[in-house]
């Protein structure tokens, strides 16, 4: 492990010091790299509208669990009932006048029925990536699918 300059980070490298995630000095979290290029992809390309991450086997590790393009409808299908997730979503819609807009929100799904120790988990881990990922415009809290209607996201961005 690496201090980042000054950035309150660690590099975690591999037996062959190649970069395998980053943690915050203070945390016991990391978050693979590739979450954190999965991001910038989303955020460059626009060939991305959806990353999904999630808790790794051992709640310890942000890993990535999804890449690629879904609609409101199968992004809120895609959420599990009782496992947190954290979703990065690019949410196009059209303004009264006619304006379209993209506007990237991350949203922090932390359904009732996970448990105390995934809970905390998320909880650590949500405070990482708000530190990580540059260029997010609303952050959402979820607990229910009925939290993330599309009216309300829209009505979130401005």
């Amino acid at each position: 492990m690496r201090n980042l300059a000054g950035e309150g980070f660690v590099e975690l490298l591999d037996p062959y010091a190649r970069i395998i995630g980053r943690t915050p000095v203070s945390t016991g979290i990391t978050v693979e790299d590739s979450c954190v290029s999965a991001f910038q992809e989303l955020r460059s390309k626009r060939n991305v509208n959806t990353v999904i991450y999630k808790l790794g086997e051992g709640p310890d590790r942000v890993v990535l669990d999804y890449k690629g393009n879904l609609t409101h409808e199968e992004l809120l299908r895609s959420l599990p009932a009782a496992e947190p997730r954290f979703v990065v979503y690019d949410l196009a819609f059209a303004t009264p006048d006619g304006a379209r807009w993209n506007k990237t929100m991350m949203i922090s799904w932390l359904p009732e029925g996970a448990d105390a120790r995934q809970q905390a988990a998320h909880e650590e881990a949500e405070g990482i990536l708000r530190d990580l990922l540059d260029g997010i415009h609303l952050w959402v809290r979820a607990t229910r699918p009925t939290d993330l209607g599309y009216d309300a996201l829209v009505a979130g961005t401005s």
